[in-house]
């Protein structure tokens, strides 16, 4: 799939809404256009509107739907810290053709174990200005994806304006990618 790919949805399609993060569900039949491919998901305009689809459900694009991401249950806490961040890596702003990490937007991560055995991930992250509209998305995206682990109950993120993002936090590969170098 590539930007501006008319397609007809071969099934109903759950996919979360820009800049709102809520879960719709798009009909089949209806015709959607390619916005952006990253990180396994899709970006699409739909009767003048934006929505994001997971990559476990491309096929109702006509694509290869991929496994939602999980990971062992038995798996360590490191193996789940990096499981979050191998997450966090593909997850876009809509916009941006680079993933929030090697933006640095993505200020810390803290897996905490409750008393009931449940574990919640809290996500510290910031956008690349205040007025930026595409938080919610950005935030339902990841905790949809992190959520694959097993254990983990919730994903708590948090959105921090301090310290003021600014391009010094991108990665070299980042600032390449964007021309902000």
């Amino acid at each position: 799939m590539k930007k501006d790919d008319k397609i007809i949805l071969s099934r109903d399609v759950d996919a979360i809404s820009i800049p709102f993060g809520k879960t719709v569900t798009l009909p089949e039949g209806g015709e959607v256009t390619v916005m952006q491919a990253k990180g396994g998901s899709v970006s699409v305009g739909f009767e003048s509107r934006l929505y994001l689809i997971e990559s476990y459900n491309l096929d109702a694009l006509g694509g290869e739907a991929k496994e939602r991401p999980t990971l062992r249950e038995d798996a360590s806490a490191e193996e789940l810290e990096a499981f979050v961040w191998e997450q966090l890596r593909t997850c876009y702003d809509p916009e941006i053709p680079v993933n929030i990490v090697d933006l640095g937007l993505v200020y810390g991560c803290r897996i905490d174990k409750l008393l009931t055995g449940e574990t919640v991930v809290i996500i510290k992250m910031t956008l690349t200005a205040p007025g930026c509209g595409m938080g919610d998305v950005i935030a339902e995206d990841a905790r949809r994806k992190i959520l694959g682990a097993p254990r983990v109950s919730k994903v708590l993120t948090e959105i921090v304006f301090n310290p003021p993002w600014n391009r010094d936090m991108m990665s070299e590969d980042a600032k390449l990618a964007t021309g902000m170098f």
